[in-house]
Order: C-alpha cells, then structure tokens, then sequence
C-alpha cells in the first residue's frame, strides 16, 4: 500500500493537538519559524536547538522540517546579517529549502509536554501543574444517528479523543427519538427515497469534548456516520475542563534520601553532573519539576508542598534563598529539556504511522556546558 504524502501545515496540526499554540505564553514565539506551510516534507528531525551544527546535521539527513523547543527567533529581528552565527543558520535554512517550526511554553504546559515526560523519566506519580494558568475549554458535541449505526458512532467518538470526564473515558449519554427528512433532488441518501418524507428510529448522543481534540471528534463522527449529511449541534460549556499550567508537582511511590535521588536523575536524564542545595541525606517525597529556567518559582514550589525543586539556571542567591526555607533545589541544566526530543519523535510516530515520511532526533549536543 502506498503511503500518503504530507506537508508541513499537515505536521504542524498534529503537533499542535499535542501542545497547543494557545497556551503559549504572550511573550513567546512559536509556530512556524523559518519556511511555508505548503511545503512538501518526507523527512522531519526533532532537536532542542536550532545552531549551525543542527543545521548541518540536517542538511547532511536530508531533512525538510525541523521541529524545535527553544525557539531559533525569539526577539525580533531589525537586520539579517549573514557573518552573524544567526544570519548563517537562516542563509543555511533557506539555500537548503528547510523548514523551522518552535514549540516552546505551550509544549512546556501542554499535558504529555516537558515537564511531564520529566516527571515519567524520575518516576514522580500523581503530577498536577505547579502554576496553574487556565483550564481547557470543553464543549458538549450532540450527534443525530439511526439506531442501526450508534455503536459504530459511539466507537468512533471515543477513539478521537470524545467523552473523558476525569479518568473516565468514552462517556456518552443517548436518548432515542424518531429523526424525519425528505432527501432532494440531486442527492443520494443512505436510507429513503428522493422527494420523499421519511421517518427513521434514530438516538441523540451527547457527549463532551476538550477544545484541542473538536476538528478530530468531528471527522471521525463523520466517517464512521452512514449519513450522507450528518445532523450534529456544538455548544460551549461553563464546565472547568483538565486544569493546564506550567511546571509539576507530585510524588515519589517511596521516600528516599536527597543524595539518592540526584544519583536517580543524573542516570534517568543521562547528565554527568548537576548542582543541588541542602542536606544530602535528607529525606524528598514531594517534588516540583520545572524544565529549563524556573528559579522564579522557588517560593511557588515551597507554598505548594514540594520538599525539592527541580530546574535549572538557578542563580547563586536564588540558590540561598530556597536554602535558607528549607526547599532542596536540584539543577541538572537547562539542557536536561533534551527529553523532549524522544518524546516529540514517538507521537510523531504513531501519528504518521500511515504516511510517507521518516522521523529522527538530532544526535548533536547543543548544551553549551561542559563538566571537568
């Protein structure tokens, strides 16, 4: 069978179901960096950064698309100086007909983002945002089906993501009725005749969706419908959906010593060092993550509970201060946001399961520091 080509807008839906563009912060860029939406891709290379020698590594794979965290322009740009390490890797980019698109905050909130893979790699259970900014945006999706066809329906709406209420998944609830339409001229109805009123046994179903997952929900209602035109009403709800924000706080499933779990991180992040303030044998059970710079948010993961903080780029009174509260502060650098890479290229993977394209990370290190 042959695989479906796609571009780039085609990837960048997918990648935006994962973190939406919405929950990114005022401040950031992401999106769409450097390219076109219409551009043809068959090859993608997931990184942290986008420096030269990313960009040579792709040019060298034959890569189209670059999907980043850290944004490769992030301040405005007043000139293009080609002499400057930022003007050459766009010189590069573009010689090269090599797209560049940015995830950054909103894959650093989104749920399955950063802080969450974080949280997967040091076993850290039951997370919650440590700085809550919103909650998703549901609505409620009622679809008119013939009592023949609401399993198929029902399955379909369950399988694109429809109906979760807390850790429950594919709940509906359905009422039966009698659904009447006269099929026109020119159409081709799937029960009933042209320029005839007919009367068929059909089931309202009701069910909730989450705002990122509503393009899919349709579609797949849509295709698994018998209908030739599908009868379906959207309506927005007051009702708080899963709560998103930046960083995680959770739980370790065993209280440990702090020198234990530092050990824990440098293997599970794969760093061969990190810094880390207080009392070494002191017992951690709560835990703050926040991936790439977070020391701002010492006092945040102290009124929370957290008895260590995991960041990085803490500054040296920054560093006294949670020390002096009493909340332990774990920097393994701001490149241990690397996990992302893994991460971002699985999704991708089973999302694109069905299409023509390859998938890598980029094996270059972009970490500008060394331990010796």
């Amino acid at each position: 069978m042959t695989k479906t080509k796609i571009t780039n807008k085609d990837v960048f839906a997918v990648l935006e179901k994962l973190a939406p563009k919405s929950l990114a912060y005022e401040w950031d860029n992401v999106g769409l960096q450097v390219g076109s939406f219409n551009s043809p891709v068959s090859k993608i290379m997931v990184t942290l950064d986008v420096l030269e020698e990313v960009v040579d590594e792709a040019i060298a794979n034959g890569v189209r698309l670059i999907i980043a965290h850290h944004p490769l322009l992030f301040k405005p740009m007043k000139q293009l100086h080609t002499d400057t390490p930022q003007g050459r890797v766009i010189k590069k980019l573009l010689e090269h007909d090599i797209s560049v698109y940015a995830s950054h905050t909103n894959l650093d909130i989104a749920t399955g983002g950063v802080n969450d893979v974080l949280c997967e790699r040091l076993q850290i259970k039951n997370s919650q945002p440590l700085i809550k900014e919103g909650s998703m945006k549901l609505f409620k999706l009622v679809v008119y089906v013939p009592e023949t066809h609401q399993q198929q329906v029902r399955e379909a709406l369950g399988g694109s993501g429809a109906g979760h209420i807390g850790n429950y998944s594919h709940c509906t609830f359905q009422t039966k009725g009698e659904g009447r339409f006269k099929p026109l001229e020119g159409t081709d109805p799937f029960i009933g005749s042209t320029d005839t009123l007919e009367a068929v046994q059909e089931v309202k179903i009701e069910t909730i969706v989450q705002e990122s997952f509503l393009q899919d929900v349709l579609s797949a209602v849509i295709t698994a419908h018998p209908y030739e035109e599908v009868a379906y009403d959207i309506f927005s709800l007051e009702n708080k959906g899963e709560p998103y924000g930046l960083g995680r706080i959770g739980t370790l499933d065993e209280t440990v010593t702090l020198k234990e779990f530092c050990t824990l991180i440098k293997k599970q992040l794969d760093i061969p060092g990190l810094r880390v303030t207080g009392d070494l044998e002191h017992k951690v059970k709560k835990i703050a993550v926040l991936g790439g710079s977070g020391e701002k948010y010492i006092r945040a993961a102290k009124k929370a509970g957290a008895d260590t903080f995991i960041t990085g780029d803490v500054t040296f009174h920054t560093a006294q201060d949670a020390w002096q509260m009493g909340l332990a502060v774990i920097d393994p650098g701001h490149y241990a946001e690397k996990v992302m890479k893994e991460s971002v290229l699985q999704y991708l993977k089973e999302q694109f399961s069905e299409k023509d394209v390859k998938l890598l990370v980029s094996t270059t290190s972009t970490d500008p520091f060394q331990f010796i």
